[in-house]
């Protein structure tokens, strides 16, 4: 990078911060970069007048760059939104689909010459707290405010779905665009349980017996994602938020003393997972495997249930035969839930955002409002096989995969029974060390008790990072 005044007294300031929980260890020299690069990206195109059509400005011809996480949804759906919005805007844009955000993106931020938009998902992502503390994101309040385009005399706000909002609010702002709905839980072969009489389970005994079943029958009964731990962090958090209810589930997010310490609804959850690994009813090797090798292995028959989000249909297209039938199951209840086995997480994922420094930052808003439209939602959900956060957004003559259609079915059977977490969003590094912990627990290194222990450290020192205060669900 050449020069960039970093000396020993600025390398000190960052490492006091750090201290004190202003910045995280990992995002050290991301936000060391940031702070030390200039706006080094070219002159964006001319800002357009801006009209109640026009609500940005943009401005005719010009660039757009767009950099999408291709991971379970692909990126074709971007081509064909990018190839509609040059054609309305006489834009040229420019297209990268990769898995490696943070290693793409990273050093373009660290100069000031990020892209215009960006699809910050996946294990590589450049995290949004720490984007948002180095303020590296676009306010993107003006896009709440701005007309739909499907009904001019409705703001975009209100044609998104509750809680989209507030997934992508940091520190008070709204900076993250999270865009497909999404259903997390347990997944299973129709045909599988067909084959062998198995019912899907309801309660927690009864996923252990089919477990049991499995590993008699010689396959596993659970395939988890071991190397990327996130996933099973799916089924304990689930199991929390319905064996405490709501509050469990706030008190999490609101990084209080007792959200995971004295919480019995917490020690029961990971005392469950943690069964599954004394009994010996993980798959063979699944610790070691990434995610698409245990989904993989799930295809093969191999297990009767991998954990993950309602993006695995697609993710696992190429992989998954004919005649397995994927379903979506709830993640089933412990004795005494407060929530129902209906309850499922569900809410707005996929973030989307605008750097603050994009070049065509006018370019980079209106194709989000584009993507809030009906016709590039019902695009989406006809080429990535998933649901978008806009209310009725989807063509009904668009139809879904086996799969994806039963997380659909699973949402409607829910109600009001749904949940979300936000701490993964508000906190990275707090959700990486939960995450650690419970690779260390699948492992049997460590105990629940000690899972407990990890878990609430992480939350006290989450707690004392000074943006927390503007992080607050009621």
């Amino acid at each position: 990078m050449g020069s960039t005044g970093e000396g020993p007294a600025r390398r000190d300031l960052i490492k006091r911060l750090a201290a004190l929980g202003l910045v995280s260890v990992p995002a050290m020299g991301f936000l060391s970069g940031c702070a030390s690069g200039g706006d080094a990206s070219a002159n964006g195109p001319a800002k357009g007048p801006v009209t109640k059509e026009n609500p940005f400005g943009v401005g005719k011809g010009g660039k757009l760059d767009v950099v999408i996480f291709k991971g379970g949804f692909g990126d074709d759906y971007a081509k064909s939104w990018e190839a509609t919005f040059d054609k309305k805007w006489g834009t040229t844009s420019s297209h990268l689909g990769t898995q490696e955000i943070a290693a793409k993106l990273q050093p373009r931020f660290n100069v000031g010459n990020p892209p215009d938009v960006v699809d910050d998902a996946g294990a590589q992502q450049i995290k949004i707290d720490v984007l948002a503390k180095g303020g590296q994101l676009t306010d993107l309040t003006q896009l709440l405010d701005a007309p739909s385009l499907d009904d001019p005399n409705r703001r975009i706000r209100d044609v998104l779905i509750p809680g989209t909002v507030e997934q992508g609010t940091q520190g008070g702002k709204f900076v993250a665009l999270n865009y497909v709905y999404t259903v997390y839980g347990f997944w299973y072969s129709g045909k599988l349980f067909k084959d062998k009489g198995w019912a899907a389970p309801k309660t927690w005994d009864q996923f252990l017996d089919i477990c049991t079943k499995a590993r008699d029958a010689g396959l596993g009964g659970l395939a988890h994602q071991g190397k990327y731990p996130y996933y099973i962090n799916v089924v304990i958090m689930d199991l929390i938020a319905k064996k405490g209810g709501l509050e469990a589930v706030k008190a999490i997010d609101n990084l209080e003393p007792g959200a995971f310490e004295g919480n019995p609804a917490a020690l029961a959850a990971v005392e469950a997972v943690y069964e599954v690994v004394e009994k010996g009813l993980l798959m063979a090797g699944t610790n070691g495997l990434t995610h698409t090798e245990a989904q993989t292995a799930w295809n093969q028959y191999r297990a009767a249930f991998v954990p993950s989000g309602s993006w695995l249909e697609n993710e696992q297209l190429k992989q998954t035969p004919d005649d397995f039938d994927m379903k979506f199951l709830p993640v089933p209840v412990l004795a005494d839930s407060k929530l129902p086995v209906e309850a499922i997480r569900a809410g707005a994922g996929e973030p989307f955002i605008v750097p603050e420094k994009a070049a065509n930052k006018a370019g980079g808003l209106e194709f989000l409002r584009s993507m809030l439209s009906r016709e590039w939602s019902t695009l989406f959900a006809r080429q990535a096989n998933s649901l978008t956060v806009v209310k009725d957004g989807v063509d009904p003559a668009v139809t879904l995969r086996p799969g994806t259609q039963s997380a659909v079915e699973a949402v409607k059977a829910a109600g009001t029974h749904t949940f979300n977490y936000l701490y993964p969003d508000w906190y990275s590094e707090m959700d990486t060390e939960i995450q650690n912990a419970s690779n260390e627990l699948m492992a049997k290194r460590i105990q629940p008790k000690e899972w407990i222990k990890r878990a609430q450290a992480a939350v006290d020192k989450a707690a004392k990072d000074p943006n927390a205060k503007n992080n607050r669900r009621s």
